[in-house]
């Protein structure tokens, strides 16, 4: 797909949402019908484009600097007209479409999650954390998403507020929802359940799955070799039924198991009387167990068939994972998804949506962007600072396709694989709206 093409697909999803906007907005019929500066679409655009800086510069730089740019007050009553289900239908409408255009290979996907920080507000509970050890207090959201890992975009998202956050409820609904007929999915070991398993094994997907390596996980549950690594197929049938009969054959632990009702596990019926018929869910995988280092192991589940993903093909792809985690530090360092032009749950859940779809648009802009191979140490790709500098001026068709590919293909990074640090986890600090001096 060209940078035009994709360009118009933005736009005309836009102009989808505009045209059935009674839907999106909070009074419906009496929000937008009046003409003003802001119109309902360049609302919208606007806020797709947005950068971090202060309101009123977006502003000005969207109506190219002219006396007549509205203010920020009129911005900000306007916005506040808008649900946010409007940009996330446009992300999700824009996303779909991007992946229509892929053909061939089976999407190979990542699930996880990161949280957002959002101004203080000790009335939102749901949200708020009260701070430790001199901390001040923060409230977060926490963002739930699907990322293809071979086309580096967001396919899918769930925004929940952090102190009711369920990731593997999103993870369900997400897998559940997608209209994708075949996949790979790889998670980290947060998503350890065989609930998660059974819904992507129902959708007929794949899954890789990081599980524990102590105890309270599937691997404590199972006999498996003694040997540090190992690669081991398993055909086993759960059930929430504890009789006499059951007890007998959980056993053997390596076919049969016990699910307690408090534990989640759809495909089954969620109470089991004595009278009641004795159910099985069958679920096929593999446990592997491979070295990452000299002292260190991973363990995965995978339901991938052995003889064309060995061991040594699953660190491979279970090392891809690592997309998702990278593209959370584009998404929040480079989009500015940690400065937010509002402190209303509803504004910033508009922004969030709108970093997602910029993020898309960018990662496929500057893929089409040809890198001339020279004699060179290293491998060079794009710098994506500023590959979405230009690819947000294209969008606001203030630069052209030509100038958009030369600057991109000028500005360059070497790719250094197998490269590792610690990560420094800093004290949380609300970035508030002071700081936007210029």
């Amino acid at each position: 797909m060209k940078s035009k093409q994709v360009r118009d697909i933005l736009l005309k999803e836009i102009h989808s949402v505009c045209k059935s906007i009674d839907q999106f907005c909070v009074s419906p019929g009496k929000d937008f019908v009046r003409s003003r500066k802001i119109p309902i679409e360049k609302l919208i655009l606007a806020i797709i484009g947005m950068g971090n800086r202060s309101i009123t510069n977006e502003l000005l730089e969207f109506y190219d600097v002219s006396p007549n740019t509205p203010t920020a007050s009129a911005f900000v009553q306007q916005r506040d007209k808008l649900k946010p289900e409007a940009l996330e239908t446009i992300f999700k409408s824009f996303s779909s479409k991007l992946l229509a255009d892929v053909e061939g290979k089976m999407p190979i996907l990542a699930v996880d999650g990161s949280d957002v920080q959002i101004a203080t507000n000790p009335t939102d509970t749901e949200s708020y954390f009260q701070g430790m050890n001199g901390q001040h207090p923060y409230n977060l959201l926490h963002l739930n998403a699907l990322y293809d890992l071979n086309q580096n975009i967001y396919l899918d998202s769930i925004i929940q507020k952090k102190r009711i956050y369920n990731e593997h409820l999103a993870l369900v609904s997400m897998v559940d929802r997608s209209t994708i007929p075949k996949a790979l999915l790889i998670a980290d070991r947060g998503y350890e359940s065989y609930n998660n398993i059974a819904h992507i094994q129902e959708k007929g997907w794949f899954f890789l799955i990081r599980i524990k390596d102590g105890i309270h996980g599937i691997k404590d549950g199972l006999e498996l070799p003694t040997s540090d690594t190992y690669d081991t197929e398993f055909n086993l049938k759960l059930t929430k039924k504890n009789t006499k009969e059951t007890k007998e054959l959980f056993k053997d632990k390596n076919h049969y198991k016990y699910i307690s009702h408090t534990t989640p596990l759809d495909y089954l019926p969620s109470k089991s009387r004595k009278a009641d018929p004795l159910v099985f869910y069958k679920i096929r995988f593999r446990v592997v167990r491979f070295p990452i280092s000299s002292n260190a192991y991973e363990t995965v589940i995978t339901n991938l068939d052995p003889k064309d993903y060995p061991p040594s093909e699953i660190k491979k792809l279970y090392a891809a994972r690592w997309g998702i985690e990278s593209s959370f530090r584009a998404l929040k360092y480079t989009l500015g998804m940690i400065d937010f032009h509002s402190k209303k749950v509803a504004c910033i859940l508009q922004e969030i949506y709108s970093h997602l779809i910029m993020y898309n648009f960018a990662e496929t802009v500057t893929s089409q962007v040809s890198i001339r191979k020279k004699q060179r140490k290293h491998t060079y790709k794009a710098n994506f600072t500023v590959a979405v500098h230009m690819c947000r001026l294209y969008y606001r068709r203030k630069t052209t396709l030509q100038v958009l590919e030369a600057v991109i293909s000028k500005n360059l990074l070497p790719i250094r694989p197998d490269r590792s640090w610690e990560r420094n986890f800093s004290p949380r600090v609300f970035r508030g709206f002071l700081y936007r001096v210029a």
